[in-house]
């Protein structure tokens, strides 16, 4: 069974529902038994996580002490609104295209393409087109 989250970004929030706690999501005949990615089979992320009208969509892939590493889907028009991490947070898109802004300047970030957003630095995500994407976030020692 499959656990997703559906995000809904308001007011510099988030409000979290539970989309389908029973819903087996199939990538080319695998079924995904648990919100973790299938470990030694070979799976393609982007259909790993479905698009939701007017939502943003996460899936956690793997959620170890040291990182994490989360799919998401964003419907056109949906995004995040400005936050900090205390951790660089790498992005994969996987499929469509967004705006980032990291530290008041803007970018667009399509598919296939990448972008490494520095700790501490403000950044937002805004869905030009529906995009996916994936993110990792490795945790520094102190």
């Amino acid at each position: 069974m499959v656990w997703e989250l559906m995000l809904a970004v308001w007011n510099g929030g988030f409000q979290k529902m539970i989309l389908n706690d029973f819903h087996q999501n199939r990538t080319e005949g695998k079924t995904m038994h648990s919100a973790q990615a299938p470990k030694g089979e070979s799976f393609n992320p982007a259909d790993a996580v479905a698009y939701a009208a007017g939502s943003v969509v996460s899936k956690t892939l793997l959620d170890k002490g040291i990182g994490n590493i989360t799919l998401f889907s964003f419907d056109q028009g949906q995004g995040l609104s400005e936050h900090t991490s205390p951790f660089d947070a790498v992005v994969y898109v996987l499929d469509g295209q967004a705006t980032v802004t990291i530290g008041g300047a803007a970018g667009t970030v399509g598919a296939g393409e990448m972008i490494i957003m520095p700790a501490n630095v403000p950044h937002a995500l805004q869905a030009e087109k529906r995009f996916k994407m994936l993110l990792i976030m490795i945790r520094a020692k102190e």
